[in-house]
């Protein structure tokens, strides 16, 4: 879910082309999500294999993924570890939201109101161990790095950003930049064209690029003043203040300097705060990891995503456009390298 802070922040937007010879660290969970919100059958239901099990990751990690390969992009995939203790209210509000979105869905399905039925759908998403395992898997067999954060994945992608090994972190939610990821990018793997959640209504989404250092110029603020609006605001770590929202945040920390100040001066009740700037600031990372791609295993994907219902020849030709963009995009880094001797 995150801290939601478009009313204040401008984000540019660019083609997938653009971030041609780039490389990511993308929040798994996070996109995975989208994948199974997204990718499902008219009546809402995800897609199925004929087994019964769920397949709408695995469709988006292949296709969606294969789309950004070829357009010169190297994704590694970082997933969440053990959530922190903080976490706990925001997990328990998701669970009691996906039950009555499951109970509204089906009574949708009753009434025979399929759009509904579709919008509750989407809500009702849920990481299984099961799509955990087999999202690892066919990443692996896919030869894209796969990384396994301590605790919060964004938390470890945005230091991934930090030190230079990878070039931006991509995830839907802003709270990478609180973790101090010097590039965002949003909306990586559904550009296109998109339908609103509830709504007859399509738009095409494009990735969008947000560069931390120079939000936070145009906010005059720092990254450290930016985690505490966002404390104000309510983040995944604590509820946050009633009425207060981005802008009115942002004004107070801007006036009052930091979280301190302003409690001392509105009487603000914030228990805690202490401990989620710590999580924002200094949280747990690892070095054990790299994005190093590896070499994509063609037979054992086609053997995956066949077992899992999928058609061999449409898998086949996903697998051989990554294929040929990988060795384009090496014989244009050779080449690059050639022509710098002359």
């Amino acid at each position: 879910m995150g801290v939601n802070l478009s009313p204040i922040v401008e984000a540019e937007s660019v083609e997938l082309s653009d971030l041609r010879g780039k490389t990511v660290a993308v929040d798994a969970y996070n996109t995975i999500f989208q994948f199974l919100s997204i990718i499902r059958q008219p009546d809402g239901k995800p897609l199925m294999d004929d087994q019964g099990r769920v397949t709408s990751h695995l469709s988006g990690l292949l296709y969606r993924t294969g789309n950004l390969i070829e357009n010169g992009i190297e994704p590694s995939f970082v997933f969440d570890g053990k959530p922190s203790e903080l976490k706990a209210g925001t997990i328990e509000e998701r669970i009691a939201r996906r039950e009555k979105a499951t109970r509204e869905y089906e009574q949708a399905l009753e009434e025979g109101d399929m759009k509904k039925a579709f919008s509750k759908a989407q809500q009702t998403s849920r990481m299984t161990p099961e799509i955990l395992e087999s999202s690892k898997e066919l990443l692996r067999r896919m030869g894209i790095p796969v990384v396994q954060a301590p605790s919060d994945g964004e938390a470890q992608a945005a230091y991934m950003c930090m030190r230079g090994d990878v070039d931006a972190s991509a995830s839907q939610d802003f709270d990478s930049i609180l973790f101090g990821a010097p590039q965002l990018v949003r909306n990586l793997t559904i550009t296109g064209r998109r339908k609103m959640p509830g709504r007859n209504v399509y738009k095409t989404v494009q990735a969008e690029i947000i560069d931390s250092e120079t939000m936070l110029s145009s906010l005059g603020v720092t990254r450290e003043q930016l985690v505490d609006v966002c404390i104000m605001i309510g983040t995944d770590f604590n509820p946050g203040v009633s009425g207060i929202g981005p802008k009115k945040g942002l004004k107070l920390i801007q006036k009052h300097g930091t979280l301190e100040n302003v409690i001392e001066a509105t009487g603000y009740d914030i228990p805690g705060y202490e401990d989620v700037r710590e999580i924002f600031l200094n949280g747990p990372k690892s070095d054990d990891y790299s994005v190093k791609p590896g070499k994509m295993d063609s037979g054992a994907v086609l053997e995956m995503m066949v077992d899992y219902g999928f058609s061999y020849d449409r898998v086949k030709t996903v697998l051989s456009k990554i294929e040929a963009a990988r060795k384009a995009e090496s014989d244009r880094k050779k080449q690059r390298s050639l022509d710098s001797w002359f």
